[in-house]
Order: C-alpha cells, then sequence, then structure tokens
C-alpha cells in the first residue's frame, strides 16, 4: 500500500483505524517497550519486580500509594529476610538524552526506602547494583512507557513537525466587539458666508479634494462681488446638494468627509473596563483585510449607566479607503504582557493517562514528557516543570505518535 494511502486512511477513520507504521517503516520503527526480561518478568510478594542469584533474591517495586512515586527494596537470603542495614543498594535510570537518575536508599523497616523519588515518566533502563557480605549483585532491565521510534523520513512524510521549548512574551488578552464610525471633525458641511449664485462648480460628488482646494466660486446677492470657497480638510465630497447657477439660500453646499482614520467603538462589558488602561495594545480584525491592525486605546465614551458596555476607543488608518463607516470588527485588547523562561505551542499537548503531555525528540525517537502548566496566551502555553528549555518536542501532526503508542499497548509499569 502507498504511503499516501496509509496516511489517507489514517486521517479519515479518526483513530478507529490505524496506518500499519510496523510494515511502513520496516526496522525503523520501533515501539520500544519492555524487552522480553520485562515479559518474563517474576513479581515478588510485596507486587514489585523479583530478581534471583543463586539463594540471593532482591525485589523492586515501585511504590505510589499516598506518596510521590518512590522505589523499595526486598532483600531475601536463602529464603530469610536480611536485614535493610545489612545490604547496599544502587539503582541507576537512564534516560532518553543521557541523562541518568541514581537512586540511593535507605533502612525503613523491613525494607529499603528510595531517598528520592521516581520522577514522570517511568521510562527508562534500570540497572539494579547491591552489595550483601562482600558480594556485588547486579541486574538490569527495560521499562519504556509512552515511547515511539518512527525514522526521519518517515516523520517528514507524515508532516510530524518539531519545535523548542523556549522563552516566550506572552499576553493576556480580552476578546471584544465593535464597529467602524468616523472621528470627530472628519466630516464638514461647506455653506455660503453670503448667500448668492454659485457660478464654478469644482467639487462634485464622489471626488476627492484636498484641504485649501477651490472648489466654488459664489456671486453675493448683496455686493454682486465673487468670492472664492476653499476646502477646509482632505477628504471626498459624499454629499452634493446644489449644481452650477443654483442659489445657496442659505442650506449646506456639499459635504466632504476625511475617511483615511476611522475609530473602532469597541463595547466592553462593565466588569471588564476595570482591567483597561488608556495607550493598552489592540489588535482589530475587520473582515476583509488578511492581517489585523495593531494600534492602541485612544479614549473611552462615559456611560450613562453603571449596567451598561463601556466604549472604548482605536483609531484605525484608512489611507486607501479600503474600509467602511459602519462595519463590524472584533479584537483582542491586551491587558497584560509577561515573559515566561519556558513555553510550548498548545497544539502540541495531548492527555496521556493522568497528564498533560508533549511528545519529546531524541533522535528517531518520541517519547511523552509530563508537563505542569501555566499561564496560556493565544496558542502558546508556560510550562512550569517536566522538560528543560531547548528541548525538541512534536508539534504537527503530533497525535498519529500518540495514536501509534496507543495502538501498541503502552504500559505504566509497577
Amino acid at each position: 500500500m502507498k504511503l499516501s494511502n496509509l496516511i489517507n486512511a489514517f486521517l479519515v477513520s479518526l483513530f478507529l483505524t490505524l496506518p500499519n507504521f510496523d510494515a511502513l517503516a520496516g526496522s525503523d520503527h520501533d515501539h520500544r517497550q519492555d524487552d522480553s526480561e520485562h515479559s518474563d518478568a517474576v513479581t515478588g510478594p510485596n507486587g514489585g519486580r523479583l530478581f534471583k542469584t543463586g539463594d540471593f533474591s532482591l525485589e523492586l517495586q515501585l511504590f505510589e500509594q499516598g506518596t510521590a512515586p518512590e522505589y523499595r527494596v526486598f532483600i531475601k537470603d536463602h529464603e530469610k529476610t536480611v536485614a535493610p542495614t545489612d545490604v547496599d543498594v544502587t539503582v541507576i535510570l537512564s534516560r532518553l538524552g543521557g541523562k541518568k537518575d541514581t537512586i540511593s536508599f535507605k533502612p525503613d523497616g523491613t525494607f529499603l526506602k528510595g531517598t528520592s523519588p521516581i520522577n514522570e515518566p517511568h521510562s527508562f533502563s534500570v540497572k539494579i547494583s547491591a552489595t550483601y557480605q562482600g558480594e556485588v549483585y547486579e541486574w538490569h532491565f527495560d521499562n519504556f512507557e509512552g515511547r515511539t521510534q518512527i525514522a526521519a523520513p518517515i516523520a517528514k512524510q507524515l508532516g510530524i513537525n518539531t519545535n523548542t521549548v523556549q522563552a516566550k512574551t506572552l499576553t493576556k488578552t480580552l476578546p471584544v466587539y465593535g464597529k467602524l464610525a468616523l472621528p470627530a471633525g472628519a466630516k464638514r458641511q461647506i455653506s455660503a458666508r453670503f448667500d448668492g449664485e454659485i457660478t464654478k462648480l469644482t467639487a462634485l460628488l464622489g471626488m476627492q479634494v484636498k484641504k485649501g482646494q477651490h472648489i466654488m466660486t459664489i456671486q453675493s446677492n448683496d455686493s454682486l462681488q465673487s468670492y472664492r470657497v476653499i476646502s477646509p480638510i482632505n477628504g471626498i465630497v459624499t454629499k452634493q446638494n446644489v449644481g452650477l447657477g443654483e442659489q445657496t439660500a442659505g442650506r449646506s453646499l456639499i459635504e466632504i468627509t476625511d475617511m483615511t482614520e476611522l475609530v473602532a467603538e469597541l463595547q466592553v462589558f462593565p466588569n471588564d473596563a476595570a482591567k483597561i488602561s488608556q495607550g493598552a495594545a489592540v489588535s482589530v480584525n475587520v473582515n476583509g483585510l488578511n492581517t489585523p491592525i495593531n494600534t492602541t486605546i485612544k479614549d473611552s465614551l462615559f456611560s450613562v449607566a453603571g449596567n451598561q458596555a463601556k466604549t472604548y476607543r482605536v483609531f484605525i488608518p484608512n489611507p486607501n479607503n479600503q474600509l467602511q463607516v459602519g462595519q463590524f470588527v472584533s479584537a483582542d485588547i491586551t491587558l497584560e504582557s509577561f515573559t515566561v523562561p519556558m513555553a510550548i505551542e498548545k497544539k502540541a499537548l495531548h492527555a496521556f493517562r493522568d497528564f498533560n503531555v508533549v511528545f519529546a525528540k531524541f533522535g528517531d525517537q518520541f517519547e511523552v514528557r509530563m508537563l505542569t502548566l501555566g499561564r496560556s496566551s493565544g496558542e502558546w502555553v508556560e510550562v512550569l516543570s517536566g522538560i528543560d528549555v531547548g528541548s525538541e518536542y512534536a508539534t504537527d501532526n503530533s497525535y498519529i505518535l500518540k495514536a501509534d503508542i496507543e495502538k501498541s499497548g503502552a504500559s505504566h509499569d509497577h
């Protein structure tokens, strides 16, 4: 079956039918669950993993009830319990990325208790070393969970992209809505100082005029003197109420509107108004524009009643008259900006057991990293713990990794 068909089948099935990655990648794809030693593991009387050399036995238990996960060790010699003070035990956990956790133990009643917690994920190669009566006993086993292996060319064809854990400036925003309006002074009604006949008219409906431009000439009815009328602003003739040869008759002759700058009047609920400060950054989205307009809060309008929405105004440049008065807009007002030492893309997050996880990348292997999350903003979220700065993690199509791990029956070993 072709790769494209496999991908399409995966997407259409929505996890009901998963692609056969093993057939697709051959030896380049491995779920990396516990090895044959895991499948042959013997369980001890305390529910832990039992190791035995001759008459000496060691049971390693991962204890998680009412405490942070910890290792406990039970020792027997010739089927008799050995006092924990008579044995020295060390456990080394080798994780992806070259990190090693060394666990030492201290006596606790009839067993040895690990002095440091076993951090998630519980995915590592384990080396046990025990010294008893001058003899050194060693055992090794693999305990992998939430891990899969996909060769780079296959991952590329599947569209599995990555990013790195990095510091990020995040912003907390308030979504609001409003519409575009004209700012004060943007519209002028042109009338005659002295009533008379319009003998020249150069500003017609729809024409663009400039400040100081001669737009009409009027001959006064009283003095019969002609005088020029000039445009007080740059703008467009939006109304024309007279024609050449007409009498002014004390009315508005033409209307000129400057639309090179509009105002977005944003409505904010009273409970949110106290969070907004003048000068706050605003990102305005207008239908028909591909990119948002970045601006700031200019001022606000007085609210008559306390239960009414408060109007905040931001100015929007409109040099090409592309935007129109009355258009509805959406906006995000920045309430707070903060820089965090670690942040990841939200689309990389998945649920794994009871954790929020990402899939960290180590060569051609991916493995879950259980995260403690903080504040979020847009497409990013702060990471408080669970992964290191600079770590590479899967983003786009990372759900394929989760589905592959779940298909393989990844276990959580105790």
